[in-house]
């Protein structure tokens, strides 16, 4: 029995889906005492609650501690099972970050699977679905794994009601992730996306940030979403050869479109200046397929407490270590 005490590090939701996916995965039974312990409303909420019941129910496993607000969970797992399944967080909680954790743990399945879920597709303090499909999904099949993401309805945080169905293909090739170079840029664009919302606070948004990333009219983009409740991201996408980083902030109310836009780029812009190849958010999300499948290495920021938290708990599960090291100013080589 492995036991993870979710108050260390950053204390959060990462702590427990990373060591629900690597419980299932490797077939070893855990348990989290202080689940988000450090949070300010710590315990289960509805999208760790969906988490932990969707990771028992695909690999035939025992959950206790699944009701909301539990402080201490735990799961004893069986054997992964392929198939079509369907969950619901049953609010605007993130339904990508449930796919976050049981995606990978589909990827060992015994056969082909659909899983689909409900909630929020577009939350703050979370990856979009545009970060899934554009960032995270290419970089798996870099790996060799098989997933492919469809957004079927748009959820913004707080009315929710999106749905994002994943069909994931197991398979036995894993190719080694390496990443030191960054490459030339081949595009930067802005698209602000609105539901429910006034299209001039899109276009000040796109004014804004266009003018300080120096983005041409043309790659500047507003698009209207039908959701149920209002809703507004601002995206900055940056291509390179080796592929795209994304970032977003997520308008609201009582926060000007002049202050979303200027945190976008504060973010773009101290990526851009650090020459890494990999953005803090996708770093954050490849240590654990990397560590799963054949490794590698990446350059990136410096790492937030949240990737090093996450680093920590692939090797409580794994014989894989994951290093940080310092390659320059503001540059780190990422290890697995």
């Amino acid at each position: 029995m492995i036991t993870i005490d979710g108050s260390k590090g950053e204390g959060g939701g990462q702590i427990l889906r990373s060591s629900l996916a690597l419980s299932a995965i490797t077939g070893q039974p855990m348990r989290i005492k202080n689940v988000r312990g450090r949070r300010s409303k710590p315990g289960l909420l509805r999208q760790h609650l969906t988490a932990l019941k969707a990771t028992a129910e695909i690999c035939g496993g025992y959950a206790t501690g699944a009701e909301l607000g539990s402080g201490e969970i735990g799961l004893k797992p069986g054997t992964i099972r392929g198939g079509t399944y369907e969950f619901s967080v049953g609010s605007a909680g993130s339904a990508m970050l449930v796919l976050q954790t049981v995606v990978p743990v589909l990827l060992f399945a015994d056969n082909v699977s659909t899983v689909t879920v409900s909630g929020g597709t577009h939350n703050m303090a979370s990856p979009p679905f545009d970060f899934f499909k554009e960032c995270y999904e290419p970089a798996l099949a870099r790996m060799g794994y098989d997933i492919d993401a469809k957004i079927n309805s748009w959820g913004f945080y707080p009315a929710g009601g999106g749905k994002v169905t994943v069909h994931v293909t197991p398979g036995s090739t894993r190719h080694t992730f390496h990443q030191t170079e960054r490459g030339e840029e081949t595009s930067r664009r802005l698209e602000a996306i609105v539901s429910n919302v006034k299209g001039k606070v899109a276009q000040r948004e796109l004014e804004t940030a266009g003018s300080a990333l120096k983005i041409a009219e043309d790659d500047r983009r507003v698009t209207s979403r039908r959701s149920p409740g209002p809703g507004n991201v601002l995206i900055g996408r940056l291509d390179y050869d080796w592929g795209r980083s994304l970032f977003c902030h997520f308008g609201r109310r009582g926060v000007s479109a002049e202050e979303v836009a200027g945190n976008l780029v504060d973010n773009m812009q101290a990526y851009i200046s650090s020459g890494a190849a990999i953005d803090e958010y996708l770093s954050d999300q490849l240590i654990l397929p990397m560590a799963l499948g054949s490794g590698g290495a990446f350059t990136t920021g410096q790492p937030s407490l949240h990737a090093q938290t996450h680093a920590e708990i692939i090797e409580h599960f794994t014989s894989r270590r994951v290093r940080f090291e310092k390659a320059g100013h503001e540059q780190y080589v990422c290890e697995v």
